[in-house]
């Protein structure tokens, strides 16, 4: 990586602090509004072409953040569980954060086992394992079938439909509300699904969203242990004897996240696909060949989640080819936060191919991750929250 002095100290011609070329780390490309939104594909192609592996970048509220698309970079995160960890707790950047941050339902600590680490992580995703391998696939298949038949049979009469509403959210609410054991209350279960998918919205409502959710998993654990039923809520409060019903009900909440609002991304992201794009559109008349090729590239091209914060490092690192760590973990390792200066259109992420970060710096899953930095800081600054992008 290049001199950490040279990077602050070194100009590209033609430029000054004020006016910083494209490409350098003060043109922090923004991962939310409405451009963002219409547009996500190019601007992961831009920050991409820009700056490489690891970008600068600001989350809702102009958080800075780093950005790592590399594969082998996200790889090292995941799979470094002694530098990268999952407490939230660990960053040191929540003073920047406001409590009506749109980011914190899934983001400030709660008991869910997304959030633990060693053996208490192992132990509980087990205990969820266990009660998700408990679902026979056939059987859910012959109920997720009847659904759907029930649902195009109510609008196939009338010649249209809101697709979205009529059939690619209903279809996953009735699975779950099946699989959970949810009662059969329609108010219900539209409250559940609304509160789950406003949760992952990132606006206003996201808070409040998670919130109406948290209130009617409670009231369902509460429920199931008091009377049992054939049901995967039942079976995993009695894989998990020793947690509190506050843990049951924040990782019962995470299996109905990935049940109920992701899985309506990817059957909607799908069928956008075979509308809209003539490869898949001819299947429409006959062809029987490529929805399940559909749903494979949806996951690679517009995957129904594509931005999650989900580590902490636990110690100062470097990340990209032919990083080295230092061997502390003290804040004095690093160059203290001074603000960035120009170093041309080519940033030192895309140059070197590494990226320095310090303790308590947050990291995520997949593909894409990014690390919230203070305004005003310089990339080298201390405690970094990590996000990661799923192309998978």
């Amino acid at each position: 990586m290049t001199n950490p002095q040279d990077d602050q100290d070194t100009q590209a011609p033609h430029s000054t602090p004020d006016a910083p070329p494209p490409g350098c780390p003060a043109h922090a490309a923004r991962l939310y509004g409405p451009d963002f939104r219409r547009r996500p594909a190019e601007t992961y192609q831009r920050i991409r072409h820009e700056s490489g592996q690891v970008a600068p970048v600001l989350l809702e509220g102009d958080i800075d953040a780093w950005f790592v698309l590399g594969y082998r970079e996200t790889r090292q995160v995941l799979s470094d569980v002694e530098t990268f960890g999952r407490d939230p707790r660990r960053w040191n950047g929540w003073d920047s954060v406001p409590p009506d941050w749109p980011l914190l339902p899934w983001v400030a600590y709660s008991p869910m086992m997304t959030f633990t680490e060693g053996e208490e992580h192992r132990q509980r995703a087990t205990a969820a394992g266990e009660a998700l391998a408990t679902i026979d696939p056939f059987v859910l298949r012959g109920h997720c079938e009847r659904f759907a038949d029930q649902l195009i049979d109510k609008f196939a009469a009338s010649g249209k439909a809101d697709l979205v509403y009529d059939y690619i959210y209903s279809v996953p609410t009735l699975a779950t509300a099946e699989l959970f054991g949810l009662s059969d209350d329609e108010a219900g279960l539209e409250a559940l699904a609304g509160g789950l998918t406003i949760s992952f919205l990132s606006n206003e409502e996201a808070i409040a969203g998670q919130q109406q959710v948290a209130a009617y998993v409670a009231e369902l654990v509460k429920a199931k242990r008091e009377a049992p039923g054939p049901d995967l809520t039942s079976q995993f409060i009695l894989n998990t004897p020793d947690l509190t019903e506050e843990q049951q009900t924040a990782d019962l909440m995470v299996l109905m996240a990935a049940a109920l609002p992701l899985t309506s991304y990817w059957i909607g992201n799908t069928l956008r696909l075979m509308l809209t794009d003539e490869r898949f559109a001819m299947t429409l008349s006959g062809n029987r060949r490529s929805i399940g090729e559909a749903m494979n590239e949806v996951l690679w091209a517009d995957s129904p989640l594509q931005n999650l914060i989900g580590r902490y490092a636990t110690r100062d690192t470097a990340l990209g080819a032919g990083a080295s760590a230092p061997a502390t973990s003290s804040y004095s390792a690093w160059p203290p936060p001074t603000p960035i200066r120009c170093c041309g259109p080519t940033p030192p992420s895309a140059r070197a191919g590494t990226t320095r970060m310090s303790a308590s710096a947050a990291v995520t899953t997949a593909a894409r991750w990014a690390v919230p930095r203070r305004p005003g800081s310089s990339r080298r600054r201390r405690s970094r929250c990590c996000w990661t992008a799923f192309r998978t």
